[in-house]
């Protein structure tokens, strides 16, 4: 009877535990389901305010504004203009393609929006660049170091000098993170090794030292430095020049792949049109320290509009026709130490006149995106050969 008794007791203690777990957990799904609810409300809520509301200002349209930007070296044998007039907007996550010869301006452009142009001789003369809205030319040298890395990186032309031979590539790595970041060298260390198999390295290799590594593996490397931070902006200034074409393919792969990950905005400087084809939104075509084409993707391979922008497409082999002959775009740049008052490509031009060079060209819009800077399109029937071929 007794056993009975306490079985009983013992049943219906279960009984009323199991009522009141039952009850709180219908309770705390109730709380969680409230919970959620209330912040989806607020998601929804702060979706719909304007972000001048959320944060007392106006987030910026543009993640970098170039403005009439001038970059002169001044060195004991002439005066160079490197940068004459530049004017540039990117926004948040657009590739943009900057596009142009050797000695066009192009690393002078990226490295001054870093303030790192080489002073003496070279020096940023007039213009504002504007990161996130705040204008980097008023900044003082250790709010740039902030920026440097963390809100702008740049992948520099060439992997075997960019790395620093006598420490390990996750030394590197981690010290851009420690720099930047709030964290001890511990989890810079694993953040350094997280980074480094987001570019398709073992972890492991992080101890070993640049010279152990390809040079498509240092430009991994590289491009794993430049991210470390989650960078606004990177700039890649011909990332792949000194890599052979199957390297170049993995490594722009990478680079899309991590950009849309980020949805990092990037200016990719290079010659080659194929990897502007590949990789950007936009394209600025640069001539002289000048952007003489500026349009998307579309407006500037379809509707070329500069006479130097044809030059560029006409200079490329013909796939189509193996037997067809380039034609090279004629003589030489201008020397940015002696600038014609007029067109500077006009002495290469093949639709030159008089009143090239008479005037600098201005810019000419011809629709919201596209606009050229050329003399020639003062005759309203004028039309590159390229265009008419391409109707």
């Amino acid at each position: 009877m007794e056993e009975n008794k306490v079985l009983d007791e013992v049943k219906e203690v279960a009984e009323d535990t199991a009522k009141e777990v039952k009850d709180a957990a219908e309770n705390a799904a109730a709380e969680v389901a409230e919970a959620a609810e209330k912040t989806a409300e607020e998601i929804k809520d702060t979706a719909d305010v304007p972000a001048s509301e959320q944060d007392g200002k106006a987030a910026p349209e543009y993640v970098l504004e170039i403005d009439d930007l001038y970059v002169e070296y001044d060195t004991e044998d002439a005066l160079v203009k490197a940068v004459n007039g530049l004017n540039l907007k990117l926004r948040h996550g657009e590739t943009v393609g900057l596009v142009g010869e050797t000695g066009a301006g192009k690393t002078t452009t990226a490295l001054s929006i870093l303030r790192l142009v080489p002073d003496p001789p070279g020096v940023i003369k007039s213009g504002s660049i504007k990161v996130e809205g705040q204008n980097v030319m008023e900044l003082s040298e250790a709010a740039m170091q902030e920026i440097r890395g963390n809100d702008v990186a740049m992948i520099f032309q060439d992997p075997m000098t960019a790395l620093n031979p006598v420490f390990t590539v996750g030394e590197q790595i981690a010290e851009t993170i420690r720099l930047h970041t709030d964290c001890t060298k511990d989890e810079a260390d694993e953040k350094a090794g997280d980074m480094l198999e987001v570019v398709g390295i073992p972890r492991a290799r992080g101890n070993e030292f640049p010279h152990q590594f390809s040079g498509g593996m240092k430009q991994r490397v590289v491009i794993a430095i430049a991210l470390a931070c989650n960078p606004k902006l990177l700039i890649a200034d011909e990332p792949t020049t000194a890599l052979d074409v199957t390297i170049q393919a993995q490594v722009l792969d990478i680079m899309r792949g991590l950009k849309d990950q980020f949805n990092t905005s990037m200016i990719m400087i290079t010659h080659d049109l194929g990897i502007v084809a590949e990789t950007c939104d936009s394209v600025a075509i640069i001539y002289a320290g000048r952007i003489v084409e500026y349009g998307t993707l579309v407006d500037v391979f379809k509707h070329t509009l500069h006479p130097y922008t044809e030059g560029l497409f006409n200079s490329l082999p013909n796939i189509h026709n193996r037997t067809a002959k380039l034609k090279p775009i004629k003589g030489l740049m201008c020397d940015p130490s002696n600038l014609p008052v007029g067109c500077p490509f006009a002495d290469r031009c093949n639709y030159v006149t008089d009143a090239c060079k008479e005037k600098l060209p201005e810019q000419r819009y011809v629709s919201d995106t596209h606009y050229v800077c050329c003399t020639a399109y003062d005759d309203p029937n004028f039309r590159l050969e390229r265009s008419k071929e391409n109707g």
